[in-house]
């Protein structure tokens, strides 16, 4: 007896469409348009028979028909997704889609993945650093690259780097400042501080045993880039964070204050399940980034990145999600 199934694909827009509770945010994430999503989702609702969101003016949500056929579509594409992971003689498709937390892929990964392209030129790389949780496989992703204290359950995690926290600053706003000390002068300039980061600069003190200076004029951001920005603009010390100032440092557009660097909790990891890194593709792709890492390999000179999405602590919500806002 054959099966009575819907078009596929209107499945996936459903799934997607409901976890995100927006046909735009669903149309992002399958890199397809919003209209598209609107009429794949009405090709389902007419084959059904029955309304699965209510559509106004405060936004979209699920009708009770909606609710129900929800989790059940995602059980079903998620195990269909596991079982073509695990169909034995696979061949590799040549493909790998990696969701990176925002500001590593624009400070380290994106200026370095010219050499991965070199070495394995028939591998076509799709780098991710939208605002939304990972669902393994269910999202089509192969890896994410995170930001967190720890690994998460449910998934195969492998350390990247350690985070190192040093405050830095513009050589400017450092040679024409006055101070006693590297230590008096964070008294002195307005402090960059990072909203979206749990280890600032009260983290930072605390480690050194120091008391934070009498110092009320600070700046606020969202991104751990934006705070490395001003501070190359001299508006301030931000909190460097490497590897992600490492270039900055190294070409001189930022020096260090009251360093050495000191090691954070935050460390970046390779984040992927056990299935998806038995892919040829991910195989190489972790074999090359950690072989990067070792060896400090530096970008090209003449590639500068940057970023305005927000870095937030790693975190999962259940576990086979991981946040891509890490």
């Amino acid at each position: 007896m054959g099966f009575r199934l819907p078009p596929v694909n209107t499945l996936r827009l459903f799934e997607a469409a409901a976890r995100l509770g927006s046909f735009k945010l669903a149309a992002d994430e399958i890199h397809i348009t919003p209209s598209a999503v609107s009429h794949g989702i009405q090709t389902l609702e007419n084959w059904l028979g029955t309304e699965l969101f209510h559509r106004g003016s405060r936004g979209l949500s699920l009708t009770a028909a909606g609710q129900a056929y929800a989790p059940e579509v995602q059980t079903a594409l998620s195990i269909l997704a596991s079982a073509t992971e695990r169909l034995p003689g696979r061949r590799a498709t040549g493909a790998l889609s990696v969701s990176s937390a925002p500001t590593f892929a624009n400070r380290w990964l994106l200026p370095r993945l010219a050499r991965f392209t070199e070495l394995y030129p028939d591998i076509r790389v799709t780098i991710d650093t939208a605002r939304h949780y990972v669902d393994f496989p269910v999202d089509g992703f192969d890896l994410a690259i995170r930001r967190g204290t720890e690994p998460k359950s449910g998934e195969s995690w492998t350390q990247l780097i350690p985070e190192m926290v040093v405050p830095v600053c513009s050589p400017e706003l450092r040679r024409n400042t006055p101070y006693e000390s590297e230590v008096d002068l964070l008294g002195r300039v307005p402090l960059i501080h990072v909203t979206t980061v749990r280890e600032d600069w009260h983290a930072w003190f605390e480690a050194k045993g120091i008391i934070p200076p009498a110092n009320d004029r600070a700046i606020r951001v969202d991104t751990i880039q934006l705070a490395a920005e001003g501070a190359m603009r001299g508006l301030g010390v931000a909190m460097g964070r490497k590897p992600l100032v490492d270039d900055y440092l190294q070409d001189g557009s930022l020096v260090e204050v009251a360093g050495p660097a000191i090691p954070a909790d935050t460390s970046y990891w390779l984040v992927g399940t056990q299935l998806a890194f038995d892919r040829p593709e991910t195989k190489l792709f972790r074999a090359w980034i950690l072989e990067e890492l070792k060896n400090n390999h530096e970008p090209p000179l003449n590639v500068r990145t940057r970023s305005t999405s927000a870095e937030l602590p790693a975190r999962s919500s259940n576990s086979r999600r991981v946040s891509a806002q890490s």
